[in-house]
């Protein structure tokens, strides 16, 4: 989901795109006990019962990868979010963007600094701020 599965550039914007990490959330939960997922993957039921509920915006990048490391097919949840982290600095090299212009270019409350303690894993990042960023990344990569 988040370590290059998805290709940003085919999502119609950063909605489609977030909707799209949500499905494959829910893919990977559903079929399973809730409780026994949130157990697993060290999360609040709630926080599961959200995203089979389709409400990721809020679920953070470490929660997301915490899911799908459960999947046996995928690496453990650090290596996942690192992946992820990656995918946005690699991004940023390749749109030639640092993090004042990124920032400047986003319609979300982020400053500068903030986006980049999330890339850098040191601040949380929720799935609607990652794919936000990441969408605009491979938007103007092109």
């Amino acid at each position: 989901m988040l370590r290059g599965e998805i290709d940003a550039t085919a999502a119609a914007g950063p909605e489609a795109l977030l909707s799209t990490y949500g499905d494959v959330l829910r893919e990977t939960i559903q079929g399973a006990d809730g409780d026994r997922v949130a157990e697993r993957a060290g999360l609040e039921r709630e926080t599961v019962d959200r995203i089979l509920a389709g409400d990721v915006a809020d679920v953070t990048l470490e929660e997301a990868a915490a899911i799908l490391a459960m999947d046996s097919d995928r690496p453990d949840a650090e290596t996942i979010a690192a992946e992820a982290r990656d995918i946005l600095l690699l991004g940023m090299t390749t749109a030639v963007l640092d993090v004042d212009t990124l920032a400047s270019q986003l319609d979300a409350a982020l400053g500068p600094k903030e986006i980049q303690q999330k890339i850098e894993g040191r601040y949380p990042m929720t799935l609607g701020e990652y794919a936000t960023v990441h969408y605009h990344l491979r938007a103007h990569a092109e």
